[in-house]
């Protein structure tokens, strides 16, 4: 897509194009076009150019296109070249396929010259050109040859109308080159600009790009790129709606992470929407395979983060089992393997009142526990639902 394609096709029509040579003009543009170098065949069609053109001799608009042609292929990106072309294309003496190659050549170097609506009104008159051409009677054989030729043309529209900061105009263009092409490189082309004002932080430019690359469905690193725009333009609300609309048709683990993440985010003003969060990001946990550590671990401390009392009650526990350990020691240290009949009756208080000691706190520890595999049982059958919805 970087580059038109002006391939062997069109050469090949040079050679049908040329008749039988009777006058010495004639000779002179068959003995320039047998030239096997182009260097070559550039310095012979000048000299025709030179010699015969403008007596009406019926090569000298090929003279024209084929001179254009090779002075585009070797980059001499100038007005030279344009004028040769232009000259070719408005003769009304080459075919119609030639004709659409002269267009191209035209407009590729207004775009690289940075004359960007002399390019735009280029391409719009190959479009217009290959159109008109494609209806013809006889050209069904050529269908595809002027589809390639009216996506081509519609890309350099695009890029034309972008540079001269027509952001809309060039993804409308770029959305009819791709209607046309069906090819996935037209999008990746428009990604590649809309990557370069997210990288510039122009995030008011690459918005309705990604907007329209999201909207395709077919790129889901355009929806994470387009919740980034987003939020780094505050409009976190509408990305999670635009987010939470995508996954309803079309349940992706990536829009499940995504609508997760910025719900996690809007959590910590608003505490309500944590149960959104955790459902969502569970959901990605089994949509995507790559973050489901990641996911679960996201959305467990999420759950337990709302039992403001989860950490004082797992400090509790620690707290009471190094009691537990610090009085079971000193039973074991003082009295060994003594029954309680061998204690003299001070030990025997003294174990007495450790082993109650022992038995509130172990009473205490159990109690706690009890309450948190509740809200661990709570967790899990969130994890169960989330599988279930998912269909895994």
């Amino acid at each position: 897509m970087k580059r038109m394609l002006l391939t062997a096709v069109v050469f090949s029509m040079i050679a049908g194009a040329i008749a039988f040579a009777q006058s010495e003009a004639d000779q002179f543009y068959i003995k320039a076009m047998q030239a096997s170098a182009p260097a070559e065949k550039a310095r012979l069609l000048k000299e025709y150019i030179s010699k015969f053109s403008g007596q009406g001799n019926q090569y000298d608009s090929y003279a024209y296109a084929n001179l254009a042609i090779i002075q585009y292929q070797s980059k001499q990106y100038n007005a030279e070249t344009i004028g040769l072309a232009e000259k070719a294309a408005a003769s009304g003496k080459i075919d119609d396929q030639m004709k659409g190659a002269m267009y191209q050549i035209v407009a590729d170097i207004h775009l690289k010259t940075n004359q960007f609506d002399k390019a735009k009104a280029a391409a719009q008159q190959a479009i217009q050109h290959a159109n008109a051409a494609k209806g013809k009677e006889g050209e069904a054989a050529n269908a595809k040859m002027w589809t390639q030729t009216i996506g081509q043309a519609y890309v350099l529209t695009a890029k034309a109308q972008e540079k001269a900061g027509d952001i809309k105009g060039a993804i409308d263009s770029f959305n009819h080159a791709y209607t046309t092409l069906k090819s996935p490189a037209v999008l990746g082309e428009l990604k590649k600009i809309g990557k370069g004002y997210y990288d510039a932080q122009k995030y008011a430019q690459a918005e309705p790009i990604f907007r329209y690359l999201a909207g395709t469905g077919l790129d889901a690193d355009s929806m994470t790129i387009l919740a980034q725009i987003l939020n780094k333009q505050g409009k976190e609300a509408e990305a999670l709606q635009m987010f939470k609309d995508m996954y309803a048709k079309n349940k992706t683990g990536s829009m499940a992470y995504n609508i997760g993440i910025m719900l996690a985010n809007e959590a910590k003003t608003n505490p309500a929407l944590v149960n959104d969060a955790v459902a969502f990001l569970l959901d990605a946990s089994f949509l995507d395979t790559k973050r489901s550590k990641q996911c679960t671990d996201i959305a467990r401390s999420l759950f337990f983060g709302q039992d403001k009392e989860w950490n004082d009650r797992i400090k509790m526990i620690d707290e009471s089992q190094a009691l537990i350990k610090e009085w079971t020691d000193a039973i074991n240290s003082k009295y060994g393997d003594k029954s309680e009949e061998d204690l003299t009756p001070d030990e025997r208080r003294e174990f007495r009142k450790l082993k109650e000691l022992i038995d509130k706190e172990t009473v205490a520890v159990n109690n706690l526990v009890a309450q948190m595999k509740a809200g661990s049982s709570k967790f899990d059958a969130l994890v169960a639902s989330a599988k279930k919805r998912v269909g895994k």
